[in-house]
C-alpha cells in the first residue's frame, strides 16, 4: 500500500464536522497525513480540524480557487496517493476509503479514481435524482477510447471525493492553476488525452448533495459554461455536453412520474432553461464586462 494523504478545503465548515469527524474516524484506512487547506474560517473550523489530528494550513492573504488551491495543497504533503474531498462529502461506511484507493489502484493505468455520492438522508426529489443520475450502482474504467460512446460523459470526475496518482497528476501538470471549477473534469480530461484511464469507484460511497435553488442552478451553470469557455479543447476531445443534458432532463421527469409529483414538470423545464442560460451566457462570457461576470457567478471573487 502506498502512501497516502487526505487533502480538504474548508471554509466555515462547522455545520459539517459533527458527521465529518466521526466519519473520518472510523475509516478503516487511515491516511498517513491528513491537510487541511483553510479559507480563513471564522467558526472554529480550523481549531476543530487541528484538535481532530489535522496539519491546518490557513490561505491568509492567499486568494482560493477551486484548482490553484488544490494544486497547492497537493505541494504540502509527500504521499503518492491523494485522497482529494470537500468539507461537505461524508463518507458513508467504514471502508469508503479503502474501498476508493483500492479500486485506484486496480488496474495500472488509472490516474483518478472518483467514488459514488448518495443524496444526504434530508435530500429534495431533484437533488437525490441529480446524484442518482449521476452516480449509478455499477462502477466502470473509462478511457479515451470511450469517447466516442460516452461524449464529454468520458471526462466526468469529481473531487468531492476521488483519489489521484501522485504520478498521474504530475504527468498532467497537476491541478491547473486558475479555474473557477471542474478542475477535476480538467485533470481527468488531461489524463484520458496521456493515456491515464479515468475509473468510477462506485464501491467507494459518501453522502453528498445540494438542492439548489433556481437562482443557484443559474449561478452554477454559469460558472461550467465560463469554464467550458475557456477550455474549449475538452469538447474538441469528447465532443458537448447537449445531449448528456437532454437525457438528465428526462430522467428527472421520470422521477417526478415516479414520485406522483407530475405538478412540479413547470419548475423542471423552468429549472432547465435557467441551467442552459446560465451556460451558454458562462460560455461566452468573454463578451460580458468584469462586473456582470462578478454579478452572475456563484463565485464572484474569480472575477476580481
Amino acid at each position: 500500500m502506498t502512501r497516502t494523504a487526505l487533502l480538504i478545503p474548508t471554509r466555515n465548515a462547522a455545520p459539517y464536522l459533527e458527521r465529518l469527524l466521526p466519519a473520518l474516524a472510523m475509516q478503516s484506512l487511515q491516511p498517513d497525513e491528513f491537510l487541511v487547506v483553510d479559507s480563513n474560517s471564522s467558526d472554529g473550523t480550523a481549531e476543530r480540524l487541528r484538535a481532530a489530528g489535522a496539519r491546518v494550513e490557513v490561505l491568509g492573504k492567499r486568494p482560493f480557487n477551486h484548482g490553484g488551491t488544490r494544486r497547492w495543497a497537493s505541494e504540502l504533503v509527500q504521499a503518492e496517493t491523494l485522497i482529494v474531498m470537500t468539507q461537505d462529502a461524508i463518507p458513508a461506511d467504514a471502508d469508503s476509503f479503502a474501498n476508493l484507493v483500492h479500486e485506484l489502484h486496480a488496474e495500472p493505468d488509472i490516474g483518478v479514481a472518483y467514488g459514488r455520492q448518495l443524496p444526504h438522508p434530508d435530500a429534495g426529489l431533484l437533488g437525490a435524482q441529480a446524484r442518482r443520475f449521476n452516480y449509478p450502482e455499477q462502477g466502470r474504467t473509462k478511457r479515451l477510447a470511450d469517447a466516442e460512446q460516452l461524449g464529454i460523459k468520458t471526462c466526468f470526475s469529481s473531487d468531492s471525493f476521488a483519489a489521484y496518482r501522485r504520478s498521474a497528476l504530475e504527468l498532467v501538470g497537476g491541478f491547473p492553476q486558475d479555474v473557477i471549477g471542474s478542475e477535476d473534469a480538467y485533470v481527468a480530461a488531461r489524463m484520458l488525452l496521456a493515456g491515464k484511464a479515468v475509473r468510477y469507484a462506485a464501491s467507494a460511497c459518501v453522502f453528498h448533495s445540494h438542492d439548489y435553488r433556481l437562482v443557484e442552478e443559474f449561478r452554477r451553470y454559469f460558472d461550467i459554461g465560463s469554464f467550458y469557455g475557456r477550455e474549449r479543447w475538452i469538447a474538441e476531445a469528447f465532443g458537448q455536453a447537449g445531449g448528456e443534458g437532454r437525457r438528465f432532463v428526462l430522467a428527472e421527469l421520470k422521477a417526478l412520474r415516479a414520485a406522483g409529483a407530475l405538478y412540479r414538470v413547470p419548475e423542471v423545464l423552468l429549472r432547465s432553461t435557467l441551467k442552459l442560460l446560465g451556460y451558454r451566457l458562462g460560455y461566452h462570457g468573454r463578451l460580458l464586462p468584469r462586473a456582470v461576470k462578478r454579478s452572475l457567478s456563484m463565485f464572484p471573487p474569480y472575477w476580481n
